[in-house]
Parts: C-alpha cells; sequence; structure tokens
C-alpha cells in the first residue's frame, strides 16, 4: 500500500495542520525557539512514517516508524510545556487528544510491521 493511502500518515497531515495554526499565536520571540520545534516535532512524524515505508525490510520500516513514534512524544511535551506557559490560547486538551489517536494509530502500525 502507498504510504499517502495509511489512516496514521493522514491523520499525522491533520496533526501538522492543527499544530501550523495552534502555533500561530505563540510570540514572535518564540519562531525561532518552541514554534519551530513544536513544527519541526510534527512534521517529523509523517516524514519518518513516509521514510520507513520506503524501505526494504520490516526491520528498517519499524526502525523509522520508532523514530516518528519519539517524535510524537516530543510533539506532546511541547504541547504541554506551550500550555504550560500559557502559549496556547484555545483548549490544548483537543490537540492533546488527536496526538493520543496518532499515538495509537502507529502502535498498531509498528505492531503489524513485527508481524511481517
Amino acid at each position: 500500500m502507498d504510504y499517502k493511502e495509511l489512516d496514521v500518515w493522514l491523520q499525522t497531515r491533520e496533526l501538522v495542520k492543527k499544530i501550523y495554526i495552534l502555533t500561530t499565536s505563540f510570540p514572535n520571540e518564540e519562531q525561532y525557539g518552541l514554534t519551530s520545534q513544536i513544527r519541526r516535532s510534527a512534521i517529523a512524524i509523517s516524514s519518518n512514517i513516509a521514510e520507513g515505508c520506503g524501505r526494504q525490510t520490516a526491520k528498517e520500516t519499524i526502525y523509522f516508524l520508532h523514530i516518528a513514534r519519539g517524535s510524537l512524544f516530543e510533539l506532546e511535551t511541547q504541547v504541554i510545556l506551550a500550555d504550560d506557559v500559557g502559549y496556547i490560547k484555545v483548549d490544548a486538551v483537543e490537540t492533546l487528544k488527536e496526538i493520543e489517536r496518532v499515538k495509537m494509530l502507529l502502535n498498531g502500525f509498528i505492531n503489524y510491521h513485527k508481524k511481517l
């Protein structure tokens, strides 16, 4: 299956859009700090899923899926920290719920590849 048709990849694309919208209200002094880091973490998730799907073996695919999973946990932490310092003007709970949904999909995708 083409990675662009995978639910997990499609959901991470949606998450990236939400993160970009969420971070537009961050202070300008955070442009090269937390704003940039949060956006890079979000982008890394879908990018590593795509890269893993382009690999030759299940072992290589799983390696990149684990990197994507690490970036997802990094993103979750950064969203929590941004909320802690008052940068998030909307309810952070919805974003964290979306991150949890992606975690479940990604964990399922990893488990699928482990069985191959």
